[in-house]
């Protein structure tokens, strides 16, 4: 069976302002804190994995470890209740064309992000039933990488194909040894010769190119 695995900020849907107001409504009750959170920071951060996103966040807050800690977890909670609740933005076309590739492949997701983060945007969204599988990097403390092959093993996927939107989301791809495809509509850009989609809808070709060995790495 082949799949396709999934980045989801900045591939599948944008919660950058969801995330930003359940963040700032946190940092607003912790009296040692005076960041606030930006958009742009947002952005800055996407595909990120929690820890770092903590230390860049907070670097010059005169907090410890421990503390920095304390506080992120207290964000990502907040966070997944507050997406779970709201959603995000998905972009154009993405359920449908979901729908139509789960006949076809199996289907996952893996992210950078906390635990719940994936379950919350399946939930809202009501995108359940079309994937398999997911995983993140708060859930196994693994990187991007060694997560796409952690989900290709127990799929028992025969080739398998990463969508993703940032230059990270390449490099993991290339360190899990699976093609590539750049969702160029995201975040971020990726310097490398890779096939490339401009909007969602036009992912099951481009797919069906590399399965077929006529894509490019």
């Amino acid at each position: 069976m082949n799949g396709i695995i999934f980045d989801l900020d900045g591939t599948l849907w944008d919660s950058s302002q969801q995330v930003v107001e359940s963040w700032n409504e946190v940092l607003a009750q912790q009296s040692d804190v005076t960041r606030r959170l930006t958009m742009d920071d947002m952005k800055g951060f996407m595909g990120l994995p929690m820890d770092e996103i903590g230390r860049r966040c907070f670097r010059g807050q005169g907090l410890s470890d421990k503390r920095i800690h304390e506080i992120m977890t207290a964000c990502e909670a907040y966070e997944n209740e507050y997406i779970r609740q709201h959603g995000g933005i998905l972009f154009p076309q993405v359920e449908e064309v979901l729908q139509d590739l789960s006949q076809r492949y199996v289907l996952a997701i893996v992210s950078n992000c906390q635990v719940g983060y994936i379950e919350a945007f399946l939930e809202h969204h009501r995108l359940t039933d079309y994937f398999a599988d997911h995983e993140s990097f708060g859930h196994t403390g693994l990187q991007k990488g060694e997560n796409i092959r952690l989900v290709c093993k127990r799929n028992h996927l025969e080739q398998a194909v990463y969508l993703g939107d940032i230059q990270g989301d390449y490099d993991s791809a290339c360190r899990a040894g699976v093609p590539f495809i750049w969702a160029e509509y995201g975040f971020g850009e990726v310097h490398a010769d890779v096939p490339v989609i401009h909007r969602f809808a036009e992912l099951p070709a481009v797919a069906k190119e590399i399965f077929a060995g006529k894509g490019n790495r």
